[in-house]
């Protein structure tokens, strides 16, 4: 397996891994849906808004995780949100997400990104270091219908995890 960041070009490959994967496991509505919001990210994202990170079992891609920035109007530290992510459903259970995502959070540290954020299972994702945070840590820029899954993970260093003010996410 190759990891890969940044790579132009695999927007299509991109989309249709994303609309597979989240059809199988929640539907054909939720697989356009995702499909649709992926194509979007990758198409509108201004470049410094965006991370992109693949993983390729030979010229296929099998796995990708994406993060975008996400602001916090009161408070300068840099945080971007996981979301989404996927692994194909015939390759899942290999550790290919978890290879990634560490890999992904590894280059964004050394870019200078201070906190990474999702909303998942935590019992996945405590796998590569997130843990639960609640909506006073770090507001999430939309209602959340499951708040359990609102967890991040600092980058730099710090133990704790506060970040002031209403967030947003950047619009594609």
């Amino acid at each position: 397996m190759k990891l890969v960041s940044g790579a132009k070009g695999q927007e299509k490959p991109v989309e249709q891994l994303f609309t597979a994967t989240f059809t199988q496991s929640e539907g054909v509505e939720e697989g356009r849906v995702i499909g649709d919001l992926v194509r979007d990210l990758l198409s509108n994202t201004p470049s410094g808004d965006l991370r992109t990170f693949y993983a390729y079992h030979g010229n296929r891609i099998v796995g990708a995780a994406i993060f975008t920035r996400l602001t916090y109007q009161d408070d300068d530290q840099v945080v971007f949100l996981l979301s989404p992510m996927a692994v194909d459903p015939d390759c899942q259970r290999q550790g290919i997400g978890q290879e990634l995502i560490l890999a992904a959070l590894d280059q964004l540290r050394d870019e200078g990104v201070d906190i990474a954020i999702t909303y998942g299972d935590p019992e996945y994702y405590k796998r590569v270091g997130f843990l639960p945070i609640s909506q006073e840590q770090a507001r999430p820029p939309l209602q959340l219908s499951m708040p359990y899954g609102w967890i991040g993970q600092s980058l730099s260093g710090s133990q704790t995890i506060s970040l002031a003010g209403p967030s947003s996410a950047c619009q594609p």
